[in-house]
């Protein structure tokens, strides 16, 4: 049976639209994916940018799912800082001030496309296309002000280990690589209620 047959598939209304009865059908391996990922992480970074200079930052992400979206079809809260009891901290933020040593970002589903609220490297609104290779490996798409970023995520053993390669071209110039080594430290955290 085909991933792309009827009963894979959810309705969607595209962002924005009010129309009562969905325009497209899309796969919701994606979301499945994406509850994969829910928990806390320890990350284990290494940057690599364009004047050559290499550095590493261990941070924390925590990853938590909306009990009920407001739209879209699941909406996500990506929270984000950094092990300040690693000695590669200090040097990394004081060496890319721009980088923020914690963070949150929510990021609603639609379709093939993730509408976060903010990018990693600005605070602006951001969409990213989404692909996916096979069931463990996704590739995210963005493309805002002078940036394109190309990142891989990959599932590994059971979904205890996660792999990230993210690529960040500026005005066409490659300009970061980054290899993101992440452990699980949680399962997936309580849904979070609104009010």
């Amino acid at each position: 049976m085909s991933l792309f047959s009827a009963q894979n598939r959810v309705p969607l209304t595209v962002p924005g639209s009010t129309s009562a009865s969905p325009s497209i059908q899309v796969d919701s391996n994606l979301r499945r994916w994406f509850g994969r990922n829910l928990g806390i992480w320890r990350s284990r970074r290494q940057y690599t940018f364009s004047d050559e200079q290499v550095l590493h930052v261990d941070m924390h992400l925590k990853m938590e799912a909306f009990a009920e979206p407001a739209a879209g079809e699941s909406r996500y809260r990506f929270s984000w800082w950094s092990d300040e009891s690693n000695q590669h901290s200090d040097e990394f933020f004081a060496r890319k001030p721009w980088y923020e040593r914690t963070g949150v970002m929510e990021a609603t589903l639609w379709g093939h496309q993730l509408q976060r609220s903010r990018g990693y490297l600005n605070t602006d609104p951001v969409r990213t296309r989404l692909r996916q290779v096979d069931e463990h490996e996704t590739i995210l798409e963005s493309h805002y002000q002078q940036w394109d970023i190309l990142e891989h995520i990959r599932l590994v053993d059971q979904d205890r280990y996660r792999y990230r390669a993210i690529y960040s071209w500026e005005n066409g110039e490659l300009a970061i690589v980054e290899h993101h080594h992440e452990i699980r430290m949680s399962d997936p955290l309580p849904l979070i209620q609104e009010d």
